[in-house]
């Protein structure tokens, strides 16, 4: 407890599912015909995994990333419990400055600055499921 390993570890515990489920989602979807035919075609696991798992499950490999993120930004309670006051996250930064320094300026700009990164890890996400979309309907 109190170590950077211990944070880490209780933040892995808590987001895999957030990452998990999305994946598990696009896995479950991928068309079986379509494995068995590059195998039969003589691709080997590394070119069929490559070249056929990773791209059909990229949407969700993109979902499940930006569902780990955003939260992961905001937590504050896991370093506060598992890590001890030595270890920050950019939500511990923010506590802090609100609750124990009381400099409103700078936790008000650092949350803006969390907000806006956030926001722009959003477009992100809405330009590559809509690029992924237009990709699939040429197909």
């Amino acid at each position: 407890m109190f170590t950077p390993s211990a944070v880490i570890i209780g933040l892995v515990y808590i987001l895999l599912p957030f990452m998990v489920m999305p994946l598990y989602s696009s896995i479950e979807k991928l068309d079986k015909p379509l494995l068995e035919a590059a195998r039969d075609l003589g691709a080997s696991k590394l070119q069929t995994f490559t070249r056929i798992i990773i791209p059909l499950t990229m949407p969700g490999i993109i979902a499940g990333c930006l569902l780990v993120m955003l939260p992961a930004m905001g937590l504050f309670y896991v370093s506060d419990l598992m890590g001890g006051a030595k270890n920050l996250l950019i939500g511990n930064v923010i506590k802090v400055q609100f609750l124990n320094i009381r400099d409103w300026p700078f936790g008000a700009a650092t949350s803006i600055t969390l907000t806006i990164v956030m926001g722009l890890m959003l477009l992100i996400y809405w330009r590559a499921s809509r690029l992924l979309n237009k990709k699939v309907e040429l197909e």
